[in-house]
């Protein structure tokens, strides 16, 4: 279990990580600039620009809305991964563990698979037969993260399923639905858990990774990514329009990841 109160550090995190999750939610509600109208004769104005904090791009969109317009593109869509990995990758786990015999070598096999490829390689390839998008750029992170959520819901069902406690419930008359609901899965959440917060960092830079060379969230999504690709070029002659994105992911990212060792720290004592 996770004791907040007992960690400041923790709990300062958690609340930082939450008060970043409510401003780029709300944010773009409050933006005093279309993030998506272009000006021309407003192009690549300097930041501290009257009206412009950060400046503008090349079609004279204002850069701080469209970093707080894509920082909820970004995040929310790492976190969709994320459910979708966490839901399919887990049960499959739980599935393959606990009934072994042949569904756990399909399931294993199949997993196998799917990780003798480099994780991002394989993204690049999926994303590039169902084209760019961002709903094709999270089908396409959930097919590679979902393994690793699978192999350690299964060595953990593995690691517990002989236990006393279960084999217990076995010689009471539970069902297996019931065994695996009210005593595997409670006691693996808190793993499953650690795993999901620390890979946040990592599918948002991914998801940023694919918009970057073009296979993510398309011109004109305001997407981090996206922003820093449609930049590249003017790096020497308007470097905040790629240098303000790209501090957005690195602080974003840093405290996902900083959350994540925290809550590790927290419930896995060993």
């Amino acid at each position: 279990m996770i004791r907040v109160r007992q960690n400041p550090i923790l709990f300062i995190k958690i609340t930082a990580a939450a008060i970043l999750l409510i401003f780029l939610l709300a944010a773009p509600e409050f933006v005093n600039h279309d993030p998506f109208e272009t000006n021309l004769s407003l192009s690549f104005q300097p930041p501290g620009t009257e009206g412009y904090l950060l400046g503008t791009d090349s079609v004279g969109r204002c850069v701080l809305c469209r970093i707080l317009t894509g920082g909820r593109i970004s995040i929310f869509s790492a976190l969709a991964v994320i459910g979708i990995v966490f839901t399919i990758g887990t049960s499959l786990g739980v599935i393959s563990g606990y009934f072994g015999g042949k569904t756990d070598a399909v399931i294993s096999k199949i997993t196998v698979i799917f990780q003798a490829f480099p994780g991002f390689v394989l993204a690049v390839a999926v994303a590039g037969i169902l084209g760019p998008g961002l709903m094709n750029g999270i089908i396409s992170l959930s097919m590679v993260y979902w393994t690793t959520y699978c192999r350690l819901a299964r060595s953990l069902v593995l690691n517990m399923k002989e236990a006393a406690y279960i084999q217990a419930a076995r010689m009471c008359g539970a069902k297996k639905r019931h065994i695996i609901l009210k005593y595997v899965m409670p006691n693996m959440i808190s793993q499953m858990i650690i795993t999901a917060t620390l890979d946040i960092g990592n599918v948002t830079l991914s998801m940023a990774g694919l918009s970057f060379i073009g296979l993510g969230a398309s011109r004109p999504t305001a997407e981090w990514g996206a922003m820093m690709s449609e930049s590249r070029s003017y790096l020497q002659t308007a470097p905040w329009t790629i240098v303000f994105p790209g501090i957005a992911l690195f602080i974003v990212v840093l405290i996902f990841n900083l959350l994540g060792d925290s809550i590790r720290d927290s419930m896995d004592k060993k």
